[in-house]
């Protein structure tokens, strides 16, 4: 138990710049409060004390702002920055090196029963504000931009951005800093680029058929 106490911690150090000491870690960081509570409340939930595991999860929420269901299962090294605003559903996994941002929701679609949260893979991370819904894998290595939507399968090594997500892959592999979230690439904007350069080039067509227009005009006069 110590020894993941002692990980978490490096955890925060390793990926928040604005982390100074360990100390400032175990007494400032909501996030870290919020996975630790979740470890014990997972051991009540696991021997199906139901009720005290969702209690612990609720009194954490109120002290944290960050909701994560006791059935959640969570991996090694999870970094939840800022974390306001998250919530994690019940049948939710979550893999290893993952980092989570304020505003993220790994939720479901429905009211069924059994699988119906998000399966997280390694090396994931999640910008701030953005919905992961339904019963589906992101794979490994995969980055979600910040408020995209995600509905449907990701494949690992890549990159997702935008309402609904869309993947954009480079070669198969990951798409710059993991923590650079901000400044993903956008299919939609990439799009909307291509047609104003056609739009333009319409123009610049149309401003020279005038002019060859007028010159021909002008010829026609002179005779």
């Amino acid at each position: 138990m110590f020894r993941n106490m002692k990980i978490d911690i490096e955890t925060v150090l390793d990926n928040d710049p604005a982390a100074r000491s360990k100390f400032e870690v175990v007494f400032t960081y909501s996030g870290l409060h919020a996975i630790w509570a979740h470890r014990v409340a997972h051991w009540f939930y696991k021997r199906k004390w139901f009720t005290l595991a969702r209690f612990i999860s609720q009194v954490s929420r109120f002290f944290t702002g960050i909701e994560i269901h006791p059935g959640a299962v969570i991996g090694h090294r999870l970094f939840i920055d800022h974390g306001m605003g998250v919530v994690i559903g019940e049948t939710c996994e979550i893999g290893d090196n993952v980092v989570i941002y304020q505003g993220v929701t790994l939720g479901g679609t429905g009211k069924e029963k059994g699988k119906r949260h998000p399966t997280i893979g390694n090396n994931v991370v999640i910008g701030s504000g953005s919905k992961v819904l339904g019963s589906f894998t992101v794979g490994d290595n995969v980055n979600i931009g910040s408020n995209a939507v995600v509905l449907r399968e990701v494949p690992s090594n890549s990159t997702v951005v935008g309402n609904p997500g869309r993947v954009v892959k480079r070669n198969g592999e990951r798409v710059g800093d993991r923590l650079d979230h901000t400044n993903l690439p956008d299919p939609v904007v990439e799009m909307l680029r291509d047609m104003q350069r056609q739009i333009d080039e319409l123009k610049a067509e149309l401003r020279r058929e005038r002019e060859q227009t007028r010159q021909e005009r002008q010829e026609v006069r002179s005779l």
